[in-house]
């Protein structure tokens, strides 16, 4: 493990990265955000998923530093009396595991997708861009809000879990086609080369080509546009839980809390819906900084 961080170290990637102080910066604020979400049980002062450590007598209590304050509560509390520190930490990860979840299963079907019209052409390939078109017709929201609200309306009384996949499900089938059309496109310039034309020639089966041959040669944008599309991914969430029709309403969500403070952004208590806005930003921020980092990192006209 160490001679791989050694060897990534002093590549070409690491020297860009070890010169890019944005990059620095915004790796640290995206290792932070991800430590606290992943290790929430651990480092979050209190635990809003527990309602028997709920106080009602200390609900919308301003940040510490405020003259009402309370240092028990360092960023202050919400309607229902929950820590927003710990909220936010827990909402993180929530947001987290959705956004990462559903890019994993837009690369996956995009990618594949992509290889066979690629590799395949014909018919094939013009079925699959139509029906690329077709989905790029609809904004990406709005078909992620359709298939969320219907999944809501088949299951009214589904669990967290299943309530939780369909919310991936609907912000997984609107990003599969970013990567399609891209996987596409360079494996159209990979299947004239001669390495392929060589192992056809050999009797090669076409989809160990597409798979052993052709996918890690395409799989540098792919890399890119999913680093880019975790924060979409994060956004889209944190949307859809705002309108109501993401994450369950006990599930404090970065969406989900944000919703809750609103109700009471212009009545004086603006730290219940500001925190968790300002972690969504640090979030999307710092990985959208990351995807332009590696993208001119794995550029190599850019070296």
């Amino acid at each position: 493990m160490s001679s791989l961080v050694s060897r990534w170290w002093d590549s070409d990637v690491g020297y860009s990265f070890r010169s890019s102080p944005t990059a620095i910066v915004a790796a640290a604020i995206a290792f932070i955000c991800i430590f606290c979400a992943v290790f929430a049980n651990w480092v979050a002062p209190h635990n809003p998923l527990d309602l028997t450590t709920l106080e009602l007598s200390d609900a919308r209590l301003p940040p510490a530093w405020s003259e009402h304050g309370s240092r028990k509560y360092l960023l202050g509390t919400d309607d229902q009396g929950r820590d927003i520190l710990s909220a936010l930490m827990y909402g993180a990860r929530i947001s987290l595991v959705v956004g990462l979840v559903s890019v994993l299963i837009s690369v996956v079907v995009g990618v594949l997708l992509g290889l066979v019209a690629g590799f395949k052409g014909g018919w094939v390939d013009a079925f699959l861009m139509r029906l690329c078109d077709v989905m790029l017709s609809f904004p990406a929201i709005l078909v992620a809000l359709l298939i969320a609200g219907v999944g809501r309306a088949l299951f009214p009384n589904a669990d967290e879990s299943l309530a939780f996949g369909v919310l991936i499900v609907a912000i997984s089938l609107t990003g599969w086609v970013q990567y399609a059309r891209t996987v596409r496109g360079s494996t159209m310039v990979e299947r004239g080369k001669e390495y392929v034309q060589a192992a056809r020639v050999t009797g090669v089966p076409p989809w160990r080509i597409m798979l052993k041959h052709v996918l890690p040669n395409v799989m540098g944008p792919v890399l890119v546009l999913a680093t880019i599309h975790v924060a979409t991914a994060i956004i889209t969430e944190a949307t859809l839980s705002f309108l109501g029709v993401g994450v369950p309403p006990t599930s404090p969500s970065l969406g989900t809390l944000i919703r809750v403070g609103n109700d009471y952004l212009f009545s004086g208590e603006w730290w219940i819906t500001i925190f968790p806005g300002v972690m969504l930003v640090l979030i999307a921020l710092s990985v959208n900084l990351l995807g332009d980092w590696l993208r001119d990192a794995l550029n190599p006209r850019l070296r």
